[in-house]
């Protein structure tokens, strides 16, 4: 493998957005769980829901300082290693970025502090509205992001004036032809990767001892949550496939191993894709069933890969992280059954009894959401390559020009401190888990909300 500038200001990025991508995948679906808490306690006065609130507030700010922080360091990443990027399509994504910080950063900077520190020197309204505006700027910024990257998946609304990206028409730009699946399969995916947190770091305190009545609340919610959204991410994912088929057939042929176009094309559950040999070794297929799946149709056609000989992105990473996004989620649905299934004839009750194996299997599965969000990624950016605005400009193009020791020494930086930050994070969590405090009496209230204001 050449380490030029090129591949290693890649894996730069892809460490950054790596590390980065894990927190807000939590942040957007956790702080919707937050408002649920709050509204269950504001209904019925119960402290187990307060409890609630109060342990996983305390993980959203973690959660949500580490992802600001990496997300500004990623950001510094499109002037130092891709220069020509900002260059090229900064008229559109310039205020596609600049409308994310305006419209969905600046709500959830002016709240978040309300929402953290305002319990008793606000109103309970107040402390409400300001958790349901934090966490509805968390699904803004997706929004913005996610608008920008399908663009670069499926440009739209542009034309090319002297090598820049001029926009024509912004409601094309931001509601381009993929922006409504992968925004609709990233929500469904922080939704499943919060559900799996909670449901795992409260099965960790009933295994230790260390539960509070609000743990028994937050379980059964995460549990009764990832049994709705698991099928639900099953059904997006279809679609999300369909409109792939359509805009970005090279990606679909590298994900499910297609070397030659063929009608009623076998899906292919596992195998070693030889590039150079344009063949799968040792490959275990179900006859037609990719082209079911794909095109609903026994004898649909699927290109393969042969049909795009300069076009089409590297395989093996692709077809792999594809198999582990789907064996992931299968995975999850699985147990978010046996979950479901154990817990609805306690769903009244005030405390939970689940057999201890389910809670080990929980509590393994904290961070599975994060192993099926980043293979879904891999899939998503890799398989858009070689270009980073798909099929208008390529990633070789954009790149800097600095020598590769450069980017060699700032891409170790990076991994040493990220890997760090990381052990430290999930330090962090086992500690609150294992060491629960609960919330302290409400001081009383300002003058502020004496008034209720």
């Amino acid at each position: 493998m050449d380490l030029d500038t090129l591949l290693l200001s890649r894996i730069q990025f892809a460490a950054n957005i790596s590390f980065h991508i894990l927190f807000p995948t939590i942040t957007i679906a956790l702080c919707w769980f937050l408002l649920f808490f709050r509204i269950r306690f504001v209904q019925t006065r119960d402290e187990a829901w307060e409890q609630a609130y109060y342990f996983w507030t305390k993980v959203f700010a973690l959660t949500f300082a580490l992802g600001v922080v990496s997300g500004i360091v990623m950001s510094f990443q499109f002037g130092t290693n891709w220069p020509g990027f900002m260059e090229k399509t900064g008229n559109i994504s310039g205020p596609l970025l600049g409308y994310e910080v305006l419209t969905a950063f600046f709500l959830e900077a002016s709240f978040l502090g309300i929402m953290l520190f305002g319990r008793g020197r606000v109103s309970e309204r107040v402390h409400l509205i300001a958790t349901s505006l934090v966490a509805l700027g968390t699904t803004l910024s997706a929004f913005w992001i996610l608008s920008l990257n399908s663009w670069m998946q499926t440009p739209a609304g542009f034309e090319i004036v002297n090598g820049e990206f001029v926009p024509t028409d912004w409601l094309a730009i931001v509601f381009n032809p993929s922006f409504p699946y992968r925004l609709a399969h990233k929500l469904l995916a922080s939704a499943l990767t919060a559900s799996f947190l909670i449901a795992g770091l409260c099965a960790w305190q009933l295994l230790k001892g260390s539960a509070t009545r609000g743990t028994h609340k937050a379980l059964r919610t995460a549990a009764f949550a990832a049994i709705i959204v698991a099928p639900l991410q099953i059904f997006v994912g279809d679609l999300h496939g369909l409109n792939t088929l359509e805009h970005q057939p090279a990606k679909i042929a590298a994900m499910e191993g297609i070397w030659e176009t063929e009608k009623g094309a076998p899906l292919t559950l596992f195998g070693i894709p030889d590039e150079e040999a344009g063949t799968t070794h040792f490959a275990v297929k179900i006859p037609k069933l990719a082209s079911l799946i794909l095109t609903h149709e026994w004898d649909g056609e699927i290109k393969g890969i042969a049909d795009f000989p300069d076009t089409h992105p590297p395989v093996a990473p692709v077809f792999y992280a594809f198999r582990v996004m789907v064996g992931m989620g299968s995975l999850m649905l699985l147990v978010a059954l046996w979950s479901a299934w154990k817990l609805w004839p306690q769903r009244h009750a005030t405390q939970t009894s689940l057999p201890r194996p389910l809670l080990w299997t929980l509590a393994g599965m904290t961070f599975s959401g994060w192993l099926a969000t980043l293979a879904g990624w891999y899939v998503t950016e890799i398989g858009r390559q070689p270009f980073i605005v798909y099929g208008a400009l390529r990633t070789a193009d954009v790149a800097t020009q600095i020598a590769p020791p450069y980017v060699a020494v700032t891409l170790t930086a990076y991994l040493i401190v990220y890997g760090l930050l990381l052990v430290t994070y999930v330090g962090v969590l086992k500690h609150m888990a294992e060491n629960p405090v609960k919330p302290a009496p409400e001081a009383p209230q300002g003058e502020l909300g004496k008034a209720g204001v």
